[in-house]
């Protein structure tokens, strides 16, 4: 069993990262999912990243910060697309961590100010024709991160979506979402089996 931390994307603690979630725990996984929005979602991507920036961006990473309290440092780091900050920042900073799972973004290694810490495995999941992923530099730096870690896997899914993993958005795409379930499971049995 792993123990996850999971941060929401920039639409909010929608139910479909609440299923999820669930998904994980029906597994035998621990997982936290905690609300960097204090309760509120948006019906659109655009209104999520307006929020999110009136809310600021600086203000939302260390809200993720925050959320460990009181949490192991056993902890796999979880996040969909703006969730990916605060999953990233931790999995790269605080120690202890067992892995991270970045699914729609990745961010650049040395925004954080340090190198990816040793035996901490990494996946990255991304549709390959997904406009935020592709043309604003995520692609990038899940590459440099898959070529500079030992243990590091970069996903890419046929298609166009963002958010494809969320059930409870127009973005869904079932086939991608059920592989990407897949192989995060057996990440998580990985991470779970042996102490790191």
């Amino acid at each position: 069993m792993a123990e996850v931390l999971l941060f929401h994307h920039a639409q909010g603690l929608t139910p479909g990262v609440v299923a999820f979630a669930d998904e994980l725990r029906r597994a035998g996984h621990a997982v936290h999912t905690p609300d960097l929005y204090e309760g509120r979602t948006f019906p659109t991507l655009d209104e999520g990243v307006a929020h999110a920036g009136e809310i600021g961006f600086g203000a939302l990473l260390e809200r993720g910060i925050r959320a460990v309290e009181g949490l192991p440092a056993g902890l796999v780091y979880a996040g969909f697309s703006l969730g990916v900050m605060p999953a990233q920042k931790l999995a790269q900073t605080r120690a202890g961590a067992r892995g991270a799972l970045l699914c729609h973004a990745c961010v650049s290694v040395i925004e954080f100010g340090a190198a990816w810490p040793a035996g901490v495995p990494v996946q990255v999941h991304a549709m390959d024709a997904d406009p935020f992923f592709v043309d604003e530099g995520d692609l990038d730096a899940a590459r440099a991160l898959v070529a500079e870690v030992e243990d590091a896997a970069l996903f890419l899914y046929p298609g166009d979506r963002h958010l494809f993993a969320d059930r409870s958005l127009s973005s869904y795409d079932d086939a991608a979402a059920g592989l990407l379930m897949e192989r995060v499971l057996a990440f998580l049995d990985g991470v779970g089996s042996v102490p790191r």
